[in-house]
């Protein structure tokens, strides 16, 4: 994997976030959260540059960005499938939906597609047991699926 160059509009960007957040290292998940959303990830050079500004050890910015599944250390694709595991899903088969998701995209759990469209992870609840077996592509949630529909929205999604 590239290292990730840390330019003088990303330390800016930190500046500027950390700033708005009083530069406090009590508001250290919301700093994490507005630079993630800034940049769509937190890399190494970006925590260390983080704890820089904050006044914090580095290890407490990894411990809380590796701790929480909402932070990313790897880029995700333009378009982040998320394949429900919770309970509800998993007994209605979430785990072959998941496998399916692999097959079509030739890519495995945490991984991004190499042309950068797609990645692939997974949660322990979407909090729409009702719809289970459940996936979510971004923000547009998918319900009841079987694994037949997977193709269609990889295919929904392929020319975006």
């Amino acid at each position: 994997m590239c290292k990730f160059e840390l330019n003088d509009t990303h330390k800016q960007t930190i500046i500027d976030v950390c700033e708005a957040n009083g530069n406090s290292a009590a508001n250290i998940i919301h700093v994490l959260h507005g630079v993630q959303g800034k940049l769509g990830y937190l890399p190494a050079e970006v925590q260390e540059f983080v704890a820089m500004q904050l006044h914090m050890p580095v290890a407490k910015v990894y411990g809380i960005v590796s701790f929480y599944s909402f932070f990313t250390m790897t880029p995700k694709g333009k378009y982040p499938i998320d394949v429900c595991l919770g309970t509800a899903c998993h007994v209605r088969g979430s785990d072959k939906i998941l496998d399916e998701f692999k097959r079509q995209l030739g890519i495995g759990e945490g991984q991004t597609t190499a042309d950068g469209r797609f990645s692939l992870n997974t949660l322990r609840c979407v909090g729409a047991c009702g719809l289970a077996p459940v996936v979510t592509v971004g923000e547009k949630v998918y319900g009841r699926l079987t694994t037949s529909q997977v193709a269609g929205i990889i295919a929904e999604y392929a020319n975006a």
